[in-house]
C-alpha cells in the first residue's frame, strides 16, 4: 500500500483533474435537464434519438464524472492532509456525493436506461405510456434537484464553510 502525502505537484494534477471530472458531472447534469425540459420529439423516431442522447450524456458525462470525482475525492482525503473528516464541510460534501451517486445508480438511472429501451419498441406509443412519461417526470424532477445539489457541493468546495476556527490562547 502506498503511504505518505502527495507532493505539491501530484496534489495540482490531483485538483486539475477532479475539478474536470467535477465539471463533466454537473455539465452532463444540466445537459440532461436541459434536454429533458426544452425538446419536445414529435416522431417514434425522434424519441427514440432524445432517449438515446440522454442516455449517452449519463452513460459517458454523468457516470464517468461521478465515479471519477469519487475516485480523486478518495485520493485527495487519503493522501493529502484534507481527510475525510478534518473539517465538517468535507464531511458533508462525502454525504451529499455518496448519496447522489447511490440515488443516480439506482433510480434515475434506470429511468433514462428504461425510456431507450421503452422509446425504441414503442415508438410514438411512448407518449402516451404511463411507465414512460412517469419515468420523464422522475428525470425532470429528479434529475433537477441531483444538478442543484451538485452546485451546492462547488459552493461547499469552495466557501468552506463550517471550517475549524483556530482557538486563540
Amino acid at each position: 500500500m502506498i503511504t505518505g502525502k502527495l507532493k505539491p505537484q501530484g496534489v495540482k494534477i490531483l485538483k486539475m483533474l477532479h475539478i474536470f471530472l467535477a465539471f463533466c458531472w454537473i455539465v452532463g447534469g444540466l445537459t440532461l435537464c436541459l434536454l429533458v425540459f426544452i425538446t419536445h420529439p414529435q416522431s417514434g423516431d425522434e424519441l427514440f434519438m432524445r432517449s438515446r442522447i440522454l442516455q449517452v450524456v449519463d452513460d459517458y458525462f454523468i457516470i464517468y464524472g461521478a465515479i471519477g470525482s469519487l475516485i480523486t475525492g478518495l485520493i485527495y482525503s487519503i493522501w493529502t492532509n484534507w481527510g475525510f473528516f478534518k473539517h465538517t464541510w468535507i464531511t458533508v460534501k462525502w454525504v451529499m456525493i455518496v448519496l447522489q451517486i447511490l440515488f443516480g445508480t439506482f433510480v434515475l438511472g434506470p429511468c433514462v436506461n428504461d425510456n431507450v429501451i421503452l422509446a425504441d419498441q414503442l415508438r410514438e406509443a411512448a407518449l402516451t405510456d404511463p411507465v414512460f412519461i412517469e419515468n420523464i417526470r422522475m428525470t425532470q424532477l429528479w434529475g433537477t434537484v441531483q444538478t442543484a445539489l451538485l452546485l451546492i457541493v462547488i459552493i461547499i468546495s469552495v466557501q468552506k464553510p463550517w471550517k475549524k476556527k483556530k482557538i486563540e490562547k
